[in-house]
């Protein structure tokens, strides 16, 4: 563990230790102007939780909704309901509202904690008293803001501890509930204990080696395991600022906010480095100093026309959101410990974080397999979640005796590099051979770049996607949903079927589906239910 961290610190007790060791230093702002030291930020979250349980929670409600983008209130209100032995739920905004009513009657919800600025904007009838935070403000006196000053500011640790009950609480508690983005089916809330974060952020600054000299850019919103993590308890936990902006594809704002505030550190997605590729000058990340993207596999052509116009070369890392979420990460070499040896290695996820071990297994056997053989991942670690709320069975299913099972294919080189070749939710079986999605993607979008696209595809950033559907004669076959491909698809056909991929990978001619967008998810990832969906409406694909 490092920064003091052990398996028995709570987050609530990382968040005031390091707010007090702050409180003259700016902590966090956001795209608004606003800004707080860590002792404003310790005071602020103190008014809220004082306000919080005398006009909206009642003792007995220990799991609470919040409706917040990434900025300095949203981190305000997280802060109050943990530091209040409370359990927070980061509904997914991007979802639509039957899913995030089901998310509230999942968890138990009596209230939602949201901003009226964003209600304006994404407008949602949800089956639960909804109170927005800007109305709390105005009912917090001089004497409240006083008090809360003094027990930020003058108060031993110990003691503000005490006062707020935190001695009660207890590593393996839960630290709050993040319901999965449901891109191959229902969200299922993945239950994350105060040591799987705890333990997550401990890891995370030990291979990057993490300072009060790093500004790290919040673009992720916070329902995201990854924003939740690294973009809230991160930096709250540990000494590094943290600048928020709500919308991660505004590569405008990005710029003039990393320029502003001089963020070295941007944690984000591949898709999210193309708009800065296309929207920041070099002059306005000149401070830049480590990339961390997840989410989806980085392409290394991206990674080196990033590396050529930033001068920081992207870093590639991996997890999930029942892993909190980091399993893995590349580690460049002027961040890693010196006795780490190699620490990042193109085209792979990087090594498993301290005190995490990975294996790949036979997906049918659960045999263990040796180095660089395709299997499937499987993770043991401080980070793995407690399980699914209410999914005891499914729970089940993915973890056994400690090992949970990532649906990833991957392999293992000799260095322990983890590469991750496919999920298995993402392989057709084709004439009785696997077939996986990502593989057909990576040479199809290689193809499609070289051509020539019109000026106003110049924001879109996925153009294809593929997926399968039934077929009577092959069991499966590919189906390719495509916004634009620089040529003809009979060009195309003609230039995949030049490649090394096996004639049975190949999608036919009339498996060539032109659609208006590609369906993603809030995080930038690819939506596989609703791409699926729209392959089968659009093919007629019944397997007839």
């Amino acid at each position: 563990m490092s920064a003091g961290i052990t398996p028995e610190t709570v987050i609530p007790s990382l968040l005031i230790r390091q707010c007090k060791s702050s409180r003259r230093r700016k902590k966090i702002a956001d795209s608004s102007g606003a800004t707080a030291t860590g002792g404003e930020f310790l005071t602020r979250t103190l008014v809220a939780i004082d306000l919080l349980k005398r006009h909206v929670l009642s003792d007995d409600e220990k799991t609470v909704g919040l409706l917040l983008p990434p900025s300095v209130g949203g981190a305000v209100i997280n802060a109050a309901i943990t530091l209040s032995g409370r359990t927070a739920v980061n509904l997914n905004y991007t979802l639509s509202e039957e899913v995030v009513n089901y998310c509230i009657r999942e968890s138990g919800l009596k209230h939602v904690l949201a901003s009226r600025k964003f209600l304006e904007k994404r407008p949602m009838d949800l089956d639960v008293e909804v109170v927005c935070v800007e109305d709390l403000v105005p009912r917090a006196g001089w004497f409240l803001k006083a008090v809360s000053w003094l027990k930020a500011n003058i108060c031993p640790v110990w003691c503000l501890e005490q006062s707020l009950g935190l001695s009660d609480v207890k590593p393996d508690d839960l630290l709050t509930i993040i319901f999965t983005s449901g891109s191959t089916g229902e969200p299922k809330g993945a239950m994350l204990s105060h040591r799987n974060v705890s333990s997550n952020v401990a890891a995370v600054n030990q291979l990057f080696n993490l300072t009060a000299d790093d500004t790290i850019l919040g673009v992720l919103p916070f329902f995201h395991s990854f924003g939740y993590t690294g973009l809230l308890w991160l930096p709250l936990a540990l000494e590094p600022t943290c600048v928020y902006h709500f919308n991660p594809l505004d590569g405008r704002m990005v710029g003039k906010l990393c320029e502003q505030h001089g963020v070295t550190m941007m944690l984000a997605t591949p898709t999210f480095l193309r708009t800065y590729l296309k929207r920041c000058k070099p002059e306005q990340l000149k401070k830049l100093d480590l990339v961390v993207v997840g989410a989806e596999k980085m392409p290394i052509d991206l990674a080196e026309a990033f590396k050529d116009k930033f001068a920081v070369m992207p870093t590639e890392g991996f997890g999930t959101t029942e892993l909190s979420p980091v399993v893995a990460a590349n580690v460049p070499d002027h961040r890693a410990q010196a006795s780490d040896g190699q620490g990042t290695r193109l085209g792979t996820v990087g090594k498993p974080l301290p005190g995490v071990r990975a294996k790949v297994v036979d997906p049918d056997s659960g045999e263990e397999l040796g180095n660089n053989a395709d299997g499937l991942l499987q993770i043991k670690g401080p980070n793995v979640m407690l399980g699914y709320l209410n999914q005891q069975e499914k729970t089940e299913e993915v973890i056994r005796d400690g090992w949970y099972d990532t649906g990833d294919i991957a392999q293992i080189d000799e260095d322990g590099f983890i590469s991750i070749t496919g999920r298995l939710s993402r392989f057709s079986k084709i004439g009785g051979e696997m077939v996986p999605h990502i593989k057909v993607e990576e040479h199809l979008s290689a193809i499609s770049e070289s051509g020539e696209h019109s000026d106003e595809d110049d924001e879109v950033t996925i153009r294809l996607a593929v997926t399968s559907v039934p077929d009577v004669r092959k069991g499966e076959r590919l189906i390719v949903l495509y916004t634009s491909l620089g040529m003809t698809v009979e060009e195309i056909v003609k230039k995949l079927g030049a490649t090394d991929l096996p004639k049975i990978w190949l999608p036919s001619a009339d498996s060539y589906i032109k659609v208006e967008g590609i369906p993603l998810l809030g995080t930038g990832k690819l939506d596989l239910k609703a791409i699926q969906q729209m392959a089968l409406e659009s093919s007629g694909g019944n397997g007839d």
